[in-house]
């Protein structure tokens, strides 16, 4: 029994420095106000015709130094209701993350934020897909909206290569997918997120 007691003791303490050595959340995307939305410009016969798209619910946890980490799934894009059913090699990678960002952002500066007052900061946000990474810098402004409540959104016009989008496997698969044989040059996009300091405090 002695033996037994210890063991579980050993287990409890190496289960609490493993805790204790994990980053806290500090702070979380609201699901439900975090969203990015698109322009795709479709070229087609009778002239180019702008598309919206959104990814919705947007979720990401940062840790006490500001590291945000952004799984990207397909079931948060408009391009599952879209297409409808999807065929079964492809409904099964729906749930899968298709690309990971990941930046910083300053917290002590958040903190220190008024209600109704804002920041802009350049962050570098580098997007892993597979085995690829891309890393792009987007001036970010940050309002703050309330205790606890920060509102995320683009300092300024931001548009990805439209080429570029479609030289990428993933992506061109999911662009002819939705019927996107040629799209323009540009993809303006923008964010519009809220972060709330994580348990409400």
């Amino acid at each position: 029994m002695k033996r037994l007691f210890a063991s579980f003791s050993l287990l409890a303490l190496g289960a609490s420095a493993l805790l204790a050595s994990l980053p806290l959340v500090a702070w979380e995307l609201d699901p439900e106000h975090s969203r990015v939305s698109a322009t795709v410009m479709q070229i087609g016969p009778d002239g180019p015709i702008p598309r919206q798209h959104e990814v919705r619910r947007l979720s990401g946890n940062a840790d006490e130094s500001g590291t945000l980490q952004l799984p990207l799934r397909l079931n948060q894009s408009d391009v599952v209701e879209r297409l409808g059913p999807l065929p079964p090699w492809l409904s099964g990678i729906t749930e899968r993350p298709m690309a990971t960002l990941t930046t910083q952002f300053p917290p002590e500066r958040l903190e220190r934020l008024a209600v109704g007052e804002s920041l802009v900061e350049t962050l570098t946000m580098k997007v892993r897909s597979g085995n690829a990474v891309r890393e792009e810098s987007l001036p970010v402004r940050f309002t703050k909206t309330g205790s606890g409540q920060v509102k995320v959104t683009n300092a300024e016009r931001v548009a990805l290569d439209g080429q570029a989008l479609m030289a990428d496997p993933t992506l061109r698969s999911v662009m002819l997918l939705l019927g996107y044989e040629q799209i323009g040059d540009e993809v303006p996009v923008r964010l519009d997120a809220l972060l709330v300091k994580a348990g409400g405090s």
